[in-house]
Parts: C-alpha cells; structure tokens; sequence
C-alpha cells in the first residue's frame, strides 16, 4: 500500500511554477482566479463580480467580491471585500450605493465604493443558502434549512437551533429512515428542507426578522444539491414570489416532477401550484414587468432530467400557456428577460459552444449574442450584458454585449500574470460519420509544443452525464491542457447522447448506453487518426468519468485492442447494482426502461460486470468516499475484478471528496497519479 500526501512539497512546486515559462500543467490549473457572478450596478456604470482564489497551504478556495467601471477601456479591476472574508454572491442594493455579499452564513453590507468597513446585514441562528432582493430592495428572500416539526412554530428558526442542539448533546450517532432520500450527492439526510422566508430591509440596510413563506411546503427551495436563486423571484411590484420545488413525499428519488408556485410575499396565505398540469420538470420564474406574463423553463417527459428545457410564458390571469421557442432544438437556461420586455436571453449547448441567445418572444427566433466559447454566468441592465465567458485556452473572464449584440469587449483579464507564463495546445472540432450515419462532433488538442514531423501519444478522454458535452469551455476537473502541457495529444468525441445537437440526438443514449455511443467512439478514433497524422495510435490511453467511466468499463471488456491503459473515474461497474444503490433513482429507471426488477434485462444488455472475464488492459480506478451518485462499492468492485485477474492496476481512493475532487491537494494529487500511469503505459519503450 502506497499513502500519497499532497503538501508542503507541492506546495514549493506551485510556488516554482508560477513564474518560469513552462507547459500547461496541473499546479497551473489549481492556482488560477475563478471569475463569475456579475452583476451590473443599478446605473449600469460598474460591474460587481466573484472571485476565488486558492488558499493552497490550507487546501481550500477563497472568494472575494471585485468590481470594476464599465465604460472605461482603462479601468482597473478592485478588490472590494477584506481578504479575511470569503464573500460569495454579490448582489448591488437597488440605489446602487452598496454591495451586499454572503459571509460566514450570512449576509453583509459594504459600500459600493469599497471605503468602509463591511456591515453584518443579517444576524441569523441559521446559515443563509440563498437570497434575493425585491426590485425597489426593500424585501429580501432567504433560503434556509429548517426541521419540518417546527414549521408551524411563531419562530422556526429559533425552534430549529434548539432542536439541533438538543440533537447534538446526544451521545447516540445512530439515525432512524422511514423513506428515501437517505443520502443525496454527498450529505446523509438529516431531516432538513430549504425554505424560503421573506424579510423587509430597513433604511439602515439591514434586515428584519424572516417570515416562512413555503409553510407546509415539503420540499427543498432552491433543490439540492446544486439549485440557486434563479428557482426563486419576486414579481416587479414586490407582492408576490414564485418559486420551484418538488414536493418530496415517498416518491423524490424517482421524480423530476418541479411546478412553480405562487405566494403572496407578505406569507399571507398558502402557496399555490401554477403549473400541476405539467408533470415534468417546471423551474426558473421570471415575471414580466407589468406582472401580467411569467415566463419559465419546462421540460415534457416525467422522469427523465435531460429532456428539453422549453421557454413557457404563463398568462397569470387565466392560467393559459404558450411555447415560445418550439422550433428552437435546444435546451434553454440561464433565463432573464430584456430591459423592453420582448426578448428573453437563454444559453444552451450549441454544436460544441455554449453561446448567449436573444430569443424573441414574439417570434421565438433564437439569435446568438455571443457565439464563441462557453457564456456560463451574465447580468442584464437596461441595453448592456456582462457575462463570464471560457474557452479551451482560457479560464473564465467578463465580457460585455450590447442587447442587439454589437462587438463583444473583454472587460477583465484577470489571470494575465498566470497565464502568460505557460503554454497550451491548439485546439479544433472535427466531424464524422458515427452511429446511423449521423454527422458527430469531436476536439482534438494538440500537445504543447507541437511538431508537425513528430508522432504524440493520445489521451482520450470521454465525457460523464452522459447528457453532456465536451466543448470550447475551461474545466477545473477534466482538462484537456493538463494533458497537453504533458506532452500527449488529446481526442475527445461528443457521441450520442451528448447535448448542443438536437434532443434526438440526446435521447439516442437512453437504453443504448454501450452501442451507439460506442460505435461513435470507435468511428470517432478511427476518423482522428486518419486525419491527424501526429497522433501514435499505437501509445493511447483511455480516460473517463462517471458515465465516461462506465464507458472505460465497457470498453474494458468490448474495445479493449487500441489501449495501452485505461482510467476509470467514478464509474457504473454494475449497472444493476446501480440501480439499487444510486440516490436519484429516476436517472438509471429512466436509462435503463424501468427498475432492476421489472426490466432485469436492460439492466444486465450492457452492463461491464459481465464481460471481466475479456479484460487485459492495465487499468487506474479512482473512486471516493462521499460519492453517492455512483457509490464507493462499484470502484472497490472494479479494483477486486482486475487484481483477481492478475491484470496491472492501482487504486485511488479519497475519502472527503464525492463525485467530483474539489480539493486542490486533492486534485494535484489526481492529476499526477493518473499523469505517471498513462506515461508509464505509453512510453516508447515502457511497461508491456
């Protein structure tokens, strides 16, 4: 057994590295700044926006607000908060002269202008999920988690901190379940709900006592683990809140089922369900302006979470409903509505990018604002947006538009230092003919460095979700530079089943999970070497994640020929137990047409537990503790399969990380033991 610590050693190494010319690596990747969240001033004059650093010697992120002057080509970015806090979403008061943040739980003021010090705008018992402002600032939600018994309590705030504390004085660790979830992502249930309370601002900036206003609501505002405060939002006029939940009951493993409920943002009366009617997935509420329209994002088919997010407007009065972009084939987020009330702006994978639309309500027409790369956060103010943009050379920086998308302008570079010491691979899409002869898209990288006259090894990497994409985007996970700056040619392929191609082509994966995909990934190899001739098929690895390492798994026993190693990450190695031991059941009901015990055989037509006995390829499983999407059993399950067999492999296992490895010791050390495997296997004369 090998213990492998990340410290002070590496640490050195950052350091070092910093500032000598050198290829892209992974102590490059750890270090960079993080920039999101815009949030364009009231006076449309400035931009407010996140930044995390990496506290590396502790091992964790630091975040800052920054902000800097629109309008002025010269403008230098300004650190706003104190390097002591770790302030997270900026959010301008509504006459523009302070920023509040959230800190430590809670919520603080500081002058816009940066001069003074920060105030504690909220003093709560619990921690703070979320929040938003009303449009004249006077009220503000906030998300927190609660105990359902003290739901009907004058103050269920105090009532849960007294029942926590009276839990934590237990000496017995031992929980009771009487339903599902009992874990979720990477946290054991603890009978908690995010709810959503509704508080005034005073004049002095800070807020008042919080009213529940999802009483009786049993569900989770914003959902977890990943849901934030574009679930939730006040209509224009301050009087009433629409949000989006699922109602948990029995049945929130296996449902997708989210509606949007109306509430008067006094809490006067209960919350009312908008949109029953549909039994998919309803989310995201943007009220118009004159409060007559809500528009909204809704999905079709129930159960299944990568269907086609449609933007829906809601007549208020009547209840009607209308599609707005039907003819649209693609899957809309990141909804906001124009200063004039008659476009929508929506990103959406698109062919390999992940650009800005303009969608005409009127019309549904979708026009690209900002075309190139990935557009992940962005904020609207009168005729101007910002939004952090990345591409598969460049870490995330703020750019800004003009809403009848004029010339798109950098507003910030903010790790120009970092980055102009390392050197990164060139990148470019190619196209094949893949499964049913339909056109897929794939990436190569090039190796820094690159030589026309001179043969690369190849990683290849293949992509989880599996709805999901390999595109023109920046990764702090799966990074194709960090295999480049290592020397090796990277081949990517977005085979069916990927987004940003039409919903067919996402659905095609459904029930197909080691077929189609896997003819795209054998045809996709294939075209890649016939067309770039640097690439040495004969020193290639392959490396996936989550599905992708499902697919690792599959190929293990299926594909094994071209591979000198293999890299599993978090994979599906049974895919019946699987279907016992996920927590979002819905997710592998749907993929695989119905339960383990009702549709046995789908479960067991591509599942990689049954082909071991054709394995031979040396392998890297990777597997942690906390992951609960695809638990610790299925990479221990793995590693026994291939030791048993004699077949050259190692483990890695973390035990404070879950599906993703976030830490960033954590991540160096990912980086380099999967980094020494694949150049152990692919080197000219290395291990056979």
């Amino acid at each position: 057994m090998r213990i492998l610590i990340a410290g002070v050693a590496l640490l050195a190494a950052v350091n070092a590295a910093a500032s000598v010319p050198h290829p892209f690596g992974i102590h490059d990747l750890v270090m960079l700044d993080r920039v999101s969240d815009p949030q364009i001033s009231p006076d449309g004059k400035r931009v407010a926006y996140q930044v995390r650093e990496t506290d590396y010697e502790n091992n964790k992120g630091k975040n800052g607000i920054w902000a800097i002057e629109l309008g002025n080509p010269k403008a230098q970015a300004l650190r706003l908060t104190d390097v002591a806090a770790n302030a997270t979403a900026p959010r301008w008061s509504a006459d523009g002269s302070a920023i509040y943040y959230q800190d430590k739980g809670q919520i603080w003021r500081l002058p816009a202008g940066g001069k003074g010090a920060a105030l504690q705008a909220t003093n709560l018992a619990l921690d703070i999920n979320a929040y938003k402002f009303s449009a004249d600032g006077r009220q503000v939600l906030l998300s927190l988690d609660i105990d359902p018994q003290c739901g009907k309590e004058n103050d269920p705030i105090a009532c849960t901190k007294k029942r926590d504390d009276d839990k934590g004085k237990s000496k017995a660790s031992g929980r009771v379940y009487d339903k599902l979830f009992v874990r979720h992502w990477d946290t054991w249930a603890d009978g908690h709900r995010s709810q959503l309370f509704v508080a005034m601002v005073g004049t002095d900036g800070k807020i008042g006592a919080p009213k529940l206003l999802t009483r009786d609501i049993d569900g989770d505002v914003p959902s977890k683990p990943f849901g934030g405060d574009d679930e939730f939002a006040f209509s224009v006029d301050g009087k009433s809140v629409y949000f989006s939940v699922r109602i948990a009951g029995n049945s929130e493993p296996w449902s997708t089922n989210f509606d949007i409920y109306s509430a008067p943002a006094d809490a006067s009366a209960a919350p009312k369900n908008l949109t029953a009617a549909n039994l998919a997935w309803d989310t995201a509420p943007v009220p118009s302006a004159d409060g007559k329209t809500l528009y909204y994002l809704a999905m079709k088919r129930p159960t299944f979470e990568a269907d086609r997010f449609a933007i829906m407007a809601m007549d208020l009065a009547s209840g009607a409903t209308r599609e707005i972009d039907p003819q649209w084939d693609r899957s809309a987020g990141g909804l906001k509505l124009s200063a004039d009330g008659k476009t929508l702006f929506a990103t959406a994978d698109d062919n390999g990018e992940h650009p800005l639309f303009a969608v005409d309500i009127a019309s549904g027409k979708a026009t690209k604002l900002a075309g190139q790369g990935s557009v992940h956060d962005y904020s609207v103010r009168s005729n101007e947006i910002v939004f952090a943009r990345t591409t598969l050379k460049t870490p995330a920086d703020l750019f800004r538009v003009a809403t009848s998308g004029s010339k798109v302008t950098e507003l910030t570079n903010q790790n120009s230092t970092k980055m102009a010491f390392v050197d990164t691979g060139a990148f470019e899409p190619f196209t094949f003919k893949g499964a049913n002869g339909d056109s897929v898209q794939g990436y190569v990288v090039k190796p820094v460095g690159f030589d026309k006259s001179k043969k690369y090894p190849v990683a290849f990497l293949i992509h989880g979700g599996p709805q999901g994409a390999f595109g023109n985007d920046w990764s702090y996970r799966w990074n194709p530079q960090t295999y480049a700056g290592q020397g090796f040619a990277v081949v990517m392929v977005n085979f069916h089943g990927s987004t940003g191609y039409g919903q067919a082509f996402t659905d095609a994966i459904s029930g197909d999970w080691g077929g189609g995909p896997l003819e795209d990934l054998q045809k996709g190899w294939a075209a890649a070497l016939e067309k770039y001739t640097f690439l040495d098929g004969s020193r290639a690895c392959a490396l996936g994640a989550s599905y992708g390492g499902y697919m690792v798994y599959w190929i293990a026993g299926k594909w094994n020929q071209p591979w000198k190693c293999l890299v599993d990450h978090d994979g599906v190695f049974d895919n019946r137990m699987m279907g016992y031991s996920t927590e979002e059941l819905w997710f592998s009901e749907w993929e695989n047409k119905g339960t383990p015990w009702d549709a046995p055989a789908n479960y067991e037509k591509f599942n990689p537990v049954n082909y071991v006995k054709d394995w031979r390829v040396p392998m890297l499983v990777i597997h942690s503790e906390k992951d609960f999407r695809i638990p610790l059993g299925q990479g221990l399950a793995a590693f026994t399969a291939l030791q048993r067999r004699g077949i050259p492999s190692e483990l890695l296992t973390f035990p404070d990380e879950n599906h993703w490895v976030l830490k960033p010791q954590n991540s160096v050390l990912w980086h380099d033991t999967v980094n020494a495997w694949i150049k152990k296997w692919t080197a000219p004369n290395g291990s056979k």
